[in-house]
């Protein structure tokens, strides 16, 4: 499933005056058996336009296998389709200084900006479960309360958060409740190597679910719905 071509050209609009590059469409079937919504795309994914495949990619796959399940069989998009990057310096190896861009996280407004496509994606991508992949999708889709720390290996029965119409500015709920699974980001690993046993431990607990939802959810579902979403909080 890929969304349509005249929303990729107003989600391209809409970040046109944000410091981005690229644009990285989401990736799978309409059907899959979860839905992945990340942070942003990378350097590597807005080269070769394929989503988390770069170096958190590469972890990302090992968590799936993990789970039970493999990249053809997961609807793969993030909160933002564009990198949004940084400049800074970098020593080369004949000890001269160059400028380059970092990758940053997306802030509240390029989240918005995109908002429509992942609008238009939850609605049309048919999956049990939606995994949040750390606090900037987890916070896209259940509100700036969240906290990957805090829910993270529950399954959260909801709505999610989305704009009002295509040319608003505030987010409301959805009257429709999805399961959502909240992890850490694979990148988050890199950074914190202890997290990796409670990614192990989530994706154990994402496995058993795919394997006999019932009795899986009858130990970790937990409904958590949050005050009204505001627009303006900072990531």
């Amino acid at each position: 499933m890929q969304i349509p071509e005249w929303l990729a050209e107003i989600g391209k609009q809409r970040i046109a005056p944000y410091p981005v590059e690229g644009f990285v469409y989401g990736m799978g079937p309409e059907r899959p058996k979860l839905m992945l919504v990340g942070e942003a795309p990378g350097e590597t994914e807005i080269h070769n336009g394929i989503p988390f495949s770069g170096r958190a990619g590469t972890e990302l796959m090992k968590f799936l296998e993990r789970a039970g399940v493999s990249r053809e069989e997961v609807y793969i998009t993030s909160a933002v389709r564009s990198r949004p990057y940084k400049w800074g310096e970098k020593r080369t190896r004949s000890g001269e200084m160059i400028r380059r861009k970092y990758n940053r996280a997306p802030s509240s407004a390029e989240m918005l900006a995109h908002a429509p496509l992942l609008d238009y994606e939850i609605e049309h991508v048919k999956a049990p479960v939606i995994v949040a992949l750390g606090n900037i999708g987890l916070k896209r889709l259940c509100g700036p309360e969240m906290r990957v720390t805090e829910v993270h290996g529950r399954f959260i029965k909801q709505p999610v958060r989305r704009l009002k119409d295509i040319e608003s500015s505030e987010y409301e709920w959805t009257e429709k409740e999805y399961l959502i699974f909240p992890t850490f980001h694979p990148a988050s690993i890199f950074y914190n190597r202890q997290l990796l046993e409670l990614i192990h431990e989530d994706m154990d607990k994402l496995g058993s679910y795919l394997r006999s939802p019932d009795s899986a959810l009858s130990l970790y579902t937990n409904t958590a719905v949050n005050d009204e979403p505001d627009q303006n909080e900072n990531h």
